[in-house]
């Protein structure tokens, strides 16, 4: 007996299974949510949550909000970021401050964790909307976020 409604039961499944898709079937000419990439690059917007590759935001004076702390480089688990700083004088304040010359990020070796987004006390990084990463050379996945001349944004604390 058992033997038969086991039966009953994959074919009972299997026609929900199939009114599921019948209606999507039917309907996907009323909402559909399929991009046609690459014909819309233009107009292609990722969704907010999307973890294209991380980046830094420079508003108009080229100025950003990484203080140098490096608590995204402590909390990447595989190296990924890499802050090359200095020491140097503050203009506002006079005193001897903590400078960075670079903020080196290797997308190739992200895991988009977002750790390092999580743990930053300024927000100086954030996730992108890039998704086009594909290359020849590994080499040009290396990119520095901050950009040439590229100073600290007035305010802006450790």
């Amino acid at each position: 007996m058992s033997y038969f409604s086991n039966i009953f039961n994959g074919i009972k499944t299997l026609l929900t299974g199939m009114s599921i898709t019948g209606k999507y079937f039917l309907n996907s000419r009323k909402g559909a949510i399929t991009q046609q990439y690459p014909d819309n690059r233009d107009t292609l917007k990722m969704f907010d949550r999307f973890r294209g590759e991380v980046i830094m935001p420079h508003d108009e004076n080229n100025e950003h909000a990484c203080t140098g702390c490096q608590k995204c480089e402590i909390a990447c688990p595989n190296g990924t970021i890499e802050i090359i700083w200095d020491r140097g004088i503050d203009e506002h304040t006079g005193k001897n401050k903590k400078k960075i010359d670079k903020f080196v990020y290797h997308l190739s070796m992200c895991t988009m964790c977002g750790l390092c987004i999580d743990v930053c006390p300024t927000d100086a990084i954030k996730w992108g909307q890039n998704f086009e990463n594909s290359v020849y050379d590994r080499t040009a996945l290396t990119r520095v976020l901050n950009k040439p001349d590229s100073k600290l944004r007035a305010g802006v604390e450790d």
